[in-house]
């Protein structure tokens, strides 16, 4: 008789929210032969991305006409491209439609409870030995359950709780008019015709504001300090992450004096339009803080309908007055664009420092508390680059980490890897909770991919592979890289790096233009000026021969 084997039972990992954090999670879990149960509160995938036309407490909310900032080839989930007819930068809807193709593709929709909320978060009374997590959450119907997990990824979003710093303008109080926060904006409908303030120039304060400046009478977009602009579409008509996030752009950039490259990066800007002339010109340097990126606000401010102010220094009824010196009467409305927080009430208290909710978290991924690694927080930070390809590789070593096959340093070196990064963002964002959120695209997922093992090795790439090594290198940091070796290795990531460019021309050929003659004007001027180059070396050479 053989003694019956017990089957090892798969380790069940809570996954909170089914956004763009939330999918790729569960499909991580999945690879790691791990078991995801993903609650989501609302009855859609999509968190963020998903339109709504009333914004809801404690959710992200977006406006109806949000388009994305990164480009398809950037965002997208590493072993799955979007549609080569999608355009190249999608709005929302086509974003939520791309989400629906992934879960479909990867079946991850059975593992997802909707309209479950996540109310606690608690660690079991064995958790330095089990690792385990109690979760308690309520349904649609009201009732409340408890679950025990080995591991849990937070994937809730941090644009849930918006920033109204009504206290910094004096008089606001005796403003008639309305005030409301971005998170609360979905259109210009209700502004047709009146005179709005807008306060912020963030991505969604030069949004915000462009859209308006097309319906009302006057938009007035109030700054601070300023900012850096540029266009999604750099030269030839590229895709601008596409054309500027690459490793061997990132390496210059790393070799030159950050004070030279300040210098030579804000030239460039200025050429298209010079920042000073247009009330631009903000108080860093351009490499300082998150350029804002607009394809549309310069042009509103040529055209007149769109005005830069400086910041508002108090409220007198309808009249607002700016720092400047400067009055605008007659206001109808307020429209903030002054940030969010982020706050996560169903985590213990333990995992935050000071009054202000601050998570420091390991790579922000992995609270340094922790007595077993097995709660992550997934998405929150801020980069110069997309969002979605870092969380996807955050949620890849996340789920390693809980299922034991990567193991995190002592807790000392992980607290003094979070207090050496916010020392080196303090100078361009003073509040360490910012600071701490501020990571550099390129070497943060390369740090990240290192941890998983899938980091790209440039050198043995350019001998093994030249068509892509050089295209790794040279080309895009694009998501597929990551899945070219190592565990999660993908098939299709070669094919889909050297077809990238082919998925950037597919939705924009729409219209046949057919290719010049080969002997036309151009070719025979060719020819001529080829053959002109050669009479004029034999004029030259001959005589030598001949003497």
């Amino acid at each position: 008789m053989f003694p019956v084997q017990t089957p090892i039972m798969a380790k069940r990992v809570a996954v909170i929210g089914a956004g763009s954090s939330g999918l790729t999670s569960i499909k991580c879990c999945l690879d790691e032969g791990l078991e995801p149960v993903c609650f989501e509160s609302s009855d859609d995938i999509g968190g963020l991305w998903k339109f709504k036309e009333q914004p809801e407490a404690d959710r992200c909310s977006i406006y109806r006409s949000v388009i994305v900032n990164t480009s398809k080839e950037m965002m997208c989930y590493s072993d799955f491209p979007m549609p080569d007819h999608f355009p190249n930068y999608v709005n929302n809807s086509t974003l939520l439609q791309y989400f629906r193709l992934y879960a479909g593709h990867f079946n991850l929709l059975k593992h997802i409870h909707f309209q479950t909320t996540v109310r606690s978060v608690r660690q079991r009374p064995d958790f330095s030995n089990s690792g385990q997590w109690e979760v308690v959450t309520v349904d649609r119907d009201g009732r409340e359950e408890t679950h025990v997990f080995d591991g849990v990824l937070v994937c809730a979003g941090h644009y849930t709780q918006p920033i109204k710093p009504l206290s910094d303008f004096p008089g606001i109080d005796t403003f008639p008019g309305t005030i409301i926060h971005s998170w609360e904006y979905k259109d210009s409908d209700p502004y047709l015709g009146k005179r709005v303030v807008v306060i912020g120039i963030g991505n969604s304060g030069g949004d915000i504001a462009v859209e308006l400046s097309r319906a009302c009478e006057k938009t007035f977009l109030s700054t601070r300090k300023g900012a850096w602009v540029i266009g999604r579409v750099v030269d030839r008509g590229l895709p601008l992450d596409m054309v500027m996030m690459t490793r061997a752009r990132d390496l210059f950039y790393w070799l030159l004096p950050r004070a030279l490259l300040n210098l030579i990066l804000e030239r460039i800007l200025n050429q298209r339009y010079d920042h000073k002339l247009y009330g631009l010109q903000p108080v860093h340097r351009i490499l300082d803080q998150h350029i804002v990126i607009n394809d549309d606000l310069p042009g509103r401010i040529l055209l007149g309908d769109l005005a830069m102010k400086s910041n508002v220094q108090k409220f007198q009824g309808s009249t607002v007055f700016f720092d400047d010196g400067t009055v605008e009467e007659k206001i109808d409305a307020v429209i903030l664009c002054t940030g969010y927080d982020y706050k996560f009430p169903f985590l213990p208290t333990s995992l935050s420092s000071g009054s202000d909710g601050d998570l420091k978290l390991y790579r922000r991924i992995f609270p340094p508390s922790l007595e077993r690694p097995t709660l992550a927080i997934l998405g929150l930070f801020q980069n110069n680059g997309p969002i979605m390809p870092a969380v996807e590789l955050q949620a890849r070593w996340a789920s390693r980490v809980i299922a034991g096959l990567n193991h995190l340093p002592p807790a000392e070196k992980m607290v003094k890897s979070i207090e050496k990064d916010v020392q080196a963002n303090l100078k361009s964002y003073p509040s360490p909770k910012l600071a701490a959120l501020q990571v550099d695209h390129i070497p943060y997922i390369d740090s990240i991919a290192k941890e998983v093992g899938v980091r790209p090795n440039i050198a043995w790439l350019l001998l093994k592979d030249p068509a892509v090594g050089l295209r790794v290198f040279f080309g895009p940091c694009s998501p597929y890289q990551f899945r070219l070796n190592g565990p999660g290795h993908w098939s299709g990531a070669r094919q889909a790096i050297l077809t990238q460019w082919d998925r950037v021309a597919k939705p924009m050929k729409t219209r046949s233009i057919p290719e010049p003659s080969s002997f036309g004007l151009i070719s025979w001027l060719g020819l001529s000026g080829g053959a002109a180059l050669i009479f004029a070396l034999m004029a030259i050479v001959l005589p030598y021969f001949l003497k």
